[in-house]
């Protein structure tokens, strides 16, 4: 079976090169715009991996990492802060984000991190 990574960012642009980039690369991919979105498909598609934006409008990436985190969800979860933001960085890392990267991303590094994090899962 694929694995199955979600895309968790409210900018359109974003979703679109991170969802066609995983996609090529052979992963089943779900895009979120929000908060909402994003918990709904954790609990329906299980996905394996979630790249998260920090900064999303009404719930901000933290909120919805404690909450995907509290639904016991096996995803692990990479984050993506904009430069500067290191308490919000460290307090992602405390409850359990993997990895993190700065906007704007490097797409290579993103792409070898994700492959690296789902070649540790069966």
């Amino acid at each position: 079976m694929k694995k199955k990574i979600l895309i968790v960012d409210d900018q359109y642009g974003i979703r679109i090169l991170l969802n066609e980039i995983f996609q090529k690369e052979g992963y089943q991919t779900y895009q979120a715009a929000n908060g909402v979105q994003a918990l709904s498909i954790v609990k329906s598609e299980d996905p394996d991996l979630v790249i998260l934006d920090m900064k999303i409008p009404g719930m901000d990436g933290l909120e919805i990492l404690k909450r995907i985190k509290k639904m016991e969800a096996r995803a692990l979860v990479i984050i993506m802060t904009a430069y500067g933001e290191l308490d919000m960085i460290h307090e992602a890392m405390d409850l359990g984000a993997i990895t993190h990267f700065p906007k704007p991303f490097d797409i290579d590094e993103i792409t070898d991190a994700v492959k690296k994090e789902l070649s540790k899962i069966s």
